[in-house]
């Protein structure tokens, strides 16, 4: 994984609501990455999920981690970009509860899901995946995963709260 490290003003304003790349593996952190593109949006997002854990990964294990793990949406074009919309229609139990803390619970949260809009609905993001994360016990979250092909990049917004 291969950080960007001249973001667009765009990333920085999402990383002033949701924080900075991490290792925490805790609260939230934007990851804005350079894209592999023959590589899978779903393989890039299981590498930040790892990064962004941290050495809790090695400390609980891997089978902790993966056991919440799975994909909760992905998006089709055809139902347009408005990635605040499409994060309140997850339907999966335990991931639907992570959407209101994730997009309700900033300090400024009409300016946090502004930000979110600028980014995960930008027109150059070409494939956009939401997965469910977790230890398997009380720590639960989400992970929000987008391609953007001008440039070739990738953004993750990772959020875990127990």
């Amino acid at each position: 994984m291969e950080f960007v490290t001249e973001k667009p003003r765009s990333i920085t304003d999402l990383e002033s609501f949701y924080g900075p790349p991490s290792q925490e593996g805790f609260a939230s952190a934007v990851f804005y990455v350079k894209s592999d593109p023959q590589g899978a949006l779903a393989g890039q997002a299981l590498e930040i999920y790892q990064y962004f854990t941290g050495e809790l990964w090695q400390r609980w294990g891997e089978d902790a981690w993966m056991s919440a793990w799975k994909e909760v949406y992905s998006r089709d074009d055809s139902a347009g970009k408005d990635i605040v919309r499409e994060l309140r229609a997850i339907e999966d139990p335990d991931a639907s509860f992570s959407v209101p803390m994730l997009l309700d619970n900033p300090a400024d949260a009409e300016q946090a899901r502004a930000a979110l809009s600028v980014v995960f609905d930008d027109p150059a993001i070409n494939e956009l995946r939401v997965f469910y994360l977790g230890d398997g016990g009380a720590m639960s979250g989400l992970l929000v995963a987008a391609k953007n092909t001008a440039p070739d990049t990738a953004v993750f917004l990772a959020f875990l709260l127990d």
